[in-house]
């Protein structure tokens, strides 16, 4: 089985952070989002990756040689993004009628991977939702079989959303129904979608089973990353001990903080994940992420997100800020 991981879009609702650094590398709980992903499912036994990278993409290709490099990869690129379906479709040579197991580059979730990549079925991964109109939905049977799936339907008929986990056996009908989506240019929201793929094996009789993830980590933007970053922070802990040699230095835990960094006369946390030679001086810091060779001094900062190779000095309370930015508040 391969796994592929489309990671070309451009993560807008990020910004700035994006604008420098793809959205899967944004660093959370210690670790980027896509390295979560990969752990996961490498652990799990798959062996062969194939990403679809676009935006910032030779960032992407040179994390994972770096990081991985006892894994098989293939690198493709995603020049013009028409929509997920276009991505998958991009994968069809590599392929070939192997089957896949597709998860979105942002998508951290909680569930058994080895029970999933051993169904005898091809698989969905589905949550409840309160607002199931930003999401593909998909319509379940009392046997826990797929009998529809919709692409961010106005009028949703379940509220049960995809989360981006998808099992495929039969790709032999997913690159048909790929292909049939292209010939008569069916789109929804201005995109070839997965989805509507999707919902076109289960009219030609493929079977879809659907399973439930015990949690479901929303990396998507500002707010609901660093929520995350909190959660995956209390349940894996922080890589801090408590006899860490920082000066007059206080943690408050779940903290995350990586090789290199340099603390004083400060308190962190808790719930903050700190980049690698970051110097953190006289300072406050809880709830937020923090890049790599950031300084920070004299600041309070709560709720915040501080990309890489930033610089902020003076006191403040809840910042985004991009990488490569300074910020004198004195």
């Amino acid at each position: 089985m391969k796994a592929i991981i489309p990671v070309a879009g451009a993560g807008t609702k990020l910004r700035p952070h994006t604008y420098t650094q793809p959205k899967a590398l944004i660093p959370i709980a210690g670790k980027t989002i896509l390295s979560f992903i990969v752990d996961q499912l490498h652990e799990a036994g798959i062996q062969e990756f194939i990403f679809i990278v676009g935006y910032l993409g030779e960032k992407i290709q040179d994390y994972v040689i770096e990081n991985y490099p006892q894994l098989k990869t293939h690198f493709v690129y995603q020049n013009e993004r028409h929509g997920l379906g276009h991505a998958i479709e991009l994968t069809k040579e590599i392929v070939g009628n192997e089957e896949v197991f597709v998860v979105l580059g942002d998508t951290i979730c909680e569930y058994d991977v080895k029970e999933v990549l051993n169904s005898p079925y091809s698989m969905l991964g589905i949550k409840k939702v309160d607002d199931p109109r930003e999401f593909g939905v998909a319509s379940v049977g009392e046997d826990g079989f797929i009998e529809n799936l919709v692409e961010k339907p106005a009028i949703p008929k379940s509220n049960m959303a995809l989360v981006g986990l998808y099992k495929i056996k039969e790709t032999h009908f997913l690159f048909e129904c790929l292909h049939t989506l292209f010939l008569k240019n069916e789109k929804s929201n201005g995109e070839y979608n997965l989805t509507d793929a999707l919902d076109c094996m289960v009219k030609k009789g493929a079977k879809f089973q659907s399973f439930k993830v015990k949690s479901w980590f929303d990396c998507g933007k500002k707010e609901t990353l660093l929520e995350s970053n909190a959660t995956l922070l209390k349940k894996f802990g922080g890589n801090t001990d408590f006899n860490h040699g920082y000066l007059n230095t206080i943690i408050i835990p779940p903290v995350s903080i990586a090789a290199g960094c340099d603390i004083s006369n400060s308190i962190i946390g808790p719930h903050v994940a700190i980049g690698a030679s970051t110097s953190i001086k006289h300072s406050i810091v809880r709830e937020s992420i923090i890049g790599s060779f950031t300084n920070l001094y004299e600041v309070v900062l709560d709720n915040s997100l501080i990309g890489s190779d930033a610089s902020v000095r003076g006191l403040s309370r809840s910042l985004n800020i991009g990488d490569n930015t300074e910020i004198d508040f004195g």
